[in-house]
């Protein structure tokens, strides 16, 4: 049974963090653990109230899994402080682990989920140890320091990210101004790079896209694909989970994690190299 581990704050609504995380690792095959950094207060309409968990239970929770479950590979998403960053990169740092960083900063309502002295050890501590990193463009702003409004830009802000250690980054676009595309840029740190492209779907239904989506590369790491063949499969499930969606709660609503193994056929994603 391959393994595999989320680290991030729990979402009462159960559309993204440790929920969303847990049935995508579920509906993947793979056996999901957690480590929970945080709890909210949220559901579709917004984050009502944050408690965050202290970085000593973090790290009790961590190694209590690391020490018994064979863990293969590791996500993070919400992870609230830099004292809790510090505590998970020491951690990770001393295990031969896959690691995708989602560097989530921001809820889907716009609650604030990381303060900018946490999103410097982000970037100096943890990025470094990953596979793979997710930022959109928003993140990746922050992350970089840099406006970004057009591809190449793009491109100059993943060369950075790269820089920092990780082996790929995976640049989502949805937050760019195509009315009718969505493209995610991909590169890796050995130059080798192409973009997925995929209609834009006219819906609300779109709380946890960040967290499915690097959970679903995550699990198919676990099961020991290489990074691209991850990226690609995981680009199918979640655009099947935004395309068929629940249509639940009055806001923002979750994504549909039932859909990649319910349908018969796979979703138009448009790979190009870039």
């Amino acid at each position: 049974m391959n393994v595999v581990m989320t680290i991030a704050g729990s979402d009462s609504g159960g559309g993204a963090g440790i929920q969303a995380d847990l049935k995508t690792f579920q509906e993947l095959d793979v056996f999901g653990t957690s480590v929970i950094t945080a709890l909210t207060a949220q559901n579709t309409l917004g984050v009502h109230d944050i408690l965050a968990t202290t970085p000593e239970f973090v790290r009790a929770q961590a190694e209590a899994v690391l020490a018994d479950f064979p863990v293969r590979a590791v996500k993070t998403g919400m992870l609230a402080s830099h004292e809790i960053i510090r505590e998970i990169a020491e951690i990770l740092s001393m295990r031969d682990l896959k690691l995708v960083v989602d560097p989530v900063m921001v809820a889907k309502g716009g609650a604030q989920l990381l303060g900018m002295g946490a999103v410097r050890d982000l970037r100096d501590y943890l990025i470094p140890l990953s596979s793979v990193i997710t930022p959109n463009i928003p993140e990746a702003e922050v992350l970089t320091g840099m406006p970004i409004r057009h591809e190449r830009q793009i491109e100059k802000a993943a060369e950075h990210l790269l820089r920092l250690g990780t082996g790929c980054v995976v640049m989502k676009g949805g937050h760019m101004d195509d009315l009718d595309f969505a493209t995610d840029t991909v590169y890796f740190a050995n130059g080798h790079s192409f973009k997925m492209t995929t209609k834009r779907v006219k819906t609300r239904h779109t709380h946890g896209t960040g967290c499915t989506f690097s959970a679903a590369i995550t699990a198919f790491l676990g099961q020991g694909r290489t990074a691209e063949e991850s990226i690609l499969e995981a680009k199918q499930f979640i655009q099947q989970a935004i395309e068929q969606e629940l249509g639940l709660g009055s806001g923002n609503g979750p994504t549909n994690h039932f859909a990649y193994k319910k349908s018969s056929k796979k979703c138009e994603v448009e790979i190009v190299e870039a």
